[in-house]
Order: C-alpha cells, then structure tokens, then sequence
C-alpha cells in the first residue's frame, strides 16, 4: 500500500500480511493457531502452577523451568493473538506505538529465555557432575537472584533497539510482509538507513546468544562424559533422560534464533524467515512444557497427584 504522498508523508500505521495471502487457509490457520496457542497457554501457565505448588519442586531446576515456562507463555501472547485476529481481518491496522511495543516484549522474553537455558543447563552440569556441592553452588536463593537478573537483563536489552527504533522514520510503505512486527521487516521499509540499527542487532544477539549458547555447550559435554563413566545403568538412564529434553529445546530455540539475527545480511527467502520465526514465536513454546515435563518423573508424579485429588 504506497503512500499517496510518497516521501512527504509519514507512515503511523501498517498493515502485517501474516503467514499466507491465500484467502481460503486463513479460516484453517485461525482454527489451527487458536488450538496451539491455548494448548501453550495451559501447558506452560500448568506448569508453573504444578511448580508452585508443590513444596518437592521448590528447586533451582524447577525455578528455572517455571521461569522459562512464564517467558513462553509470554512470547506467545505477545504474538499469537496480533496474528488470530489478521487471519480474520486483513485490513486491521496496527499502530507504530503498537508494532514497537510488540517488538519490545517478543524481544525481552527472547533475551530471558537465552539466559535461564544457559542457568539450566549449568544447573544439570552442577547436579550431575557435582552432586555434593549442589546445595552450595546452586542454592535456592542464589537461583532466585540468577532468575532475577535474567529478567532484568531481558527487560533492559531491547531497550537499546526501541531507542534506536525510534529515529527511524517510514514515509513510503505501510505494508510488513510478516505475521508480527518483526524488527528487520522493520528496516526493509524504513526511509533512513537501518545499517546501525541492524548492526547493534548482530553485535547485541552474538553477545548473547554465543556466550549463553557456549555455557550450554561446554556444560553438556562436561555432563556427557560424566555419563559415561558412570557404572550405574540407572544413574546413565536417569542422567540422560533430563539432558536430552533440555538438549532437543536448546537445539531448536538457538537454532532457529542464531539464523535469524546472528547471521550477515539475510540471504534467506522471506517464506523461510517466516518458518524460523513460527519456530521460536510459536511452536518452541508449544512444545517446552511437554519436552522438559514428560521425561521428569517428579512434574508427572506432581501431576497424577493433582489430577487424582
């Protein structure tokens, strides 16, 4: 949708063309997200209420998992409504305040999520490899000063991008070929010259995602090994059985998000972008509470107690 003003008029509004412009899957994909999002939303929301309220889950690997189980939960209310409500209206507009703040939010719940996998995977490393300092290296208040700071980091960093968002200015489309406000979509209709902006996103995502992503690493193959020297057939089972659930997340979350903005210029097809993003926005989140939940005996022997009472 050009501006009939051309450069002379600035643009407050856009329109997101969502995930397809075939009319006839709109209704199909509205059905099929609005199943997936209230699954996450019951799965994760589930989740941090079993850990509430069991005093036997009042552990750091639990506050971590209840912590990230909040951040999917709100990564995914931060973008799935926004894209429910185009799939039944192509016209809805959404306000630059609005497309910003949607921005920020996706953005401090990816940031949070990248922290508390590296805590978690410290944590198993911690457990499995030194089991007798556990108490002391991952105290219960010591995890709840890293949740934190995890959080506070989250809620700071995008700050950085929102103000220099803000300088950008678009005077000549109002169109964003995505399903939600993704912030390099921004830059492609943006009149100013984004190389900064998209420059502190590259220096910003390697700064966190390759360290964090390098805990995880170095904290698993430390617990690998571990593993394998292990005589006890149960204490391998056991062993593997958590760090391959945190393994297969990881691999998908990072994967996908390294891609997407720890990369060059993107020379990707704009359809893949789309498929690297529903991964992260929507299906990771999805499925997090089942992957960390039904391969641990203590969340699914809290569960049957609850669901039997």
């Amino acid at each position: 949708m050009d501006m009939s003003e051309g450069n002379k008029t600035l643009v407050t509004e856009f329109v997101l063309t969502g995930l397809t412009d075939r009319p006839w899957l709109h209704v199909l994909f509205f059905v099929v997200f609005l199943v997936v999002y209230l699954i996450t939303m019951v799965g994760n929301l589930g989740l941090i209420v079993l850990i509430w309220k069991d005093p036997h889950l009042h552990m750091p690997m639990y506050l971590f998992l209840g912590g990230l189980a909040f951040s999917d939960a709100c990564t995914s209310t931060f973008i799935t409504p926004r894209m429910l409500v185009n799939f039944l209206d192509k016209t809805a507009m959404i306000s630059l305040a609005e497309c910003i703040t949607q921005f920020y939010f996706f953005a401090s719940s990816a940031t949070t999520e990248c922290f508390l996998l590296g805590m978690m995977a410290y944590d198993r490393y911690v457990a499995i490899c030194n089991p007798l300092l556990y108490p002391v290296m991952m105290s219960n208040k010591l995890s709840a000063q890293l949740l934190s700071i995890s959080y506070v980091i989250g809620f700071l960093h995008p700050l950085v991008h929102v103000s220099l968002l803000l300088r950008l200015t678009f005077c000549r489309f109002n169109i964003i070929h995505y399903f939600y406000c993704e912030i390099l979509q921004l830059f492609k209709i943006s009149c100013n010259d984004p190389s900064i902006n998209a420059l502190m996103i590259f220096i910003f995502g390697a700064f966190i995602q390759i360290p964090t992503l390098m805990t995880i690493i170095i904290s698993y193959t430390r617990v690998l090994f571990d593993i394998l020297k292990k005589k006890s057939e149960k204490g391998r089972s056991k062993a593997f059985s958590t760090c391959s659930a945190h393994l297969l997340s990881v691999s998908l979350y990072y994967g996908t998000l390294i891609f997407m903005y720890v990369r060059p210029a993107s020379g990707l097809a704009e359809d893949q972008d789309k498929v690297y993003s529903l991964f992260y926005t929507i299906i990771i989140p999805l499925l997090s509470p089942f992957i960390y939940s039904l391969r641990n005996k203590e969340v699914m022997h809290t569960l049957r107690r609850v669901i039997r009472k």
